[in-house]
């Protein structure tokens, strides 16, 4: 995985961390679910990612 991959995957979860406490602070149900699914986008890529890294050696 490169370093901008990975770098944009976490930064994608942390998105998604932010937008679902903020969600939850708020009670607005729709932020709090994008912040979910944001951050399931972002383990999905770097599960992707490792999975290129294997077939890769």
């Amino acid at each position: 995985m490169s370093t901008d991959d990975k770098a944009a995957n976490i930064g994608e979860k942390a998105k998604g961390k932010v937008k679902e406490a903020t969600g939850k602070a708020v009670g607005n149900e729709r932020l709090e679910a994008e912040g979910k699914g944001d951050q399931v986008k972002g383990d999905a890529k770097q599960a992707g990612e490792k999975i290129k890294d294997i077939f890769k050696h």
